[in-house]
C-alpha cells in the first residue's frame, strides 16, 4: 500500500507540474489529468477552486472543503473573497462525484451560476465548473450550464 501511496503522490506531482507550467486554457489536457489523478476515486466530495491571473496562469490551487458521500458545502461568498484576496482575474471551480458519475446535480449547477454571479459583479470570471469522477469529467460550460 505504501508503495502505491508513493506512486500516486509522484505521478500527482508530475501532472500538477504540467497543469502549471503554461496558462491552463492552453494545457486543458494536463489540466484534467491532474485533477483525474488527485480526486477520481476519493471516498467523499472535495470542492477546490483553481485561482487564475490575467494571462490564465495558475496563482494557487486551493482545496475549499471536503464532505461526505454525496455532499460538499459550498458558500459564494467564500470563494469569491478568496479570489479577491488572491488577486483572481478568474476561477475554476472543480469537485469530485465519489459515486464516479461525473453528471452534475441541480445543486451542483446552482452553486456555479451564484458564484458566477457574485463573481461577475466583482469583475472575477468563473471561467468553468469541472466535475471529476472515475468515469470521466464534465465541463459545466461545455454543456452550456454556465
Amino acid at each position: 500500500m505504501q508503495a502505491i501511496a508513493a506512486f500516486k503522490a509522484g505521478l500527482t506531482h508530475v501532472t500538477q507540474y504540467r497543469a502549471a507550467e503554461r496558462p491552463l486554457l492552453t494545457n486543458w489536457q494536463a489540466l484534467l489529468d491532474y485533477l483525474h489523478v488527485d480526486m477520481a476515486h476519493l471516498a467523499v466530495e472535495r470542492f477546490r477552486v483553481l485561482h487564475l491571473n490575467t494571462r490564465n496562469m495558475l496563482i494557487r490551487d486551493d482545496v475549499i472543503t471536503e464532505g461526505t458521500i454525496d455532499h460538499t458545502p459550498i458558500h459564494p461568498r467564500e470563494v469569491v473573497r478568496r479570489a479577491i484576496e488572491l488577486g483572481s482575474a478568474a476561477i475554476i471551480l472543480v469537485h469530485n462525484h465519489p459515486s464516479g458519475d461525473p453528471s452534475p446535480s441541480r445543486s451542483d449547477i446552482d452553486v456555479t451560476r451564484n458564484v458566477a454571479e457574485v463573481g461577475k459583479r466583482l469583475g472575477i470570471a468563473v471561467l468553468d465548473h469541472v466535475i471529476v469522477g472515475a468515469s470521466g469529467h464534465v465541463s459545466l460550460r461545455a454543456q452550456g450550464l454556465i
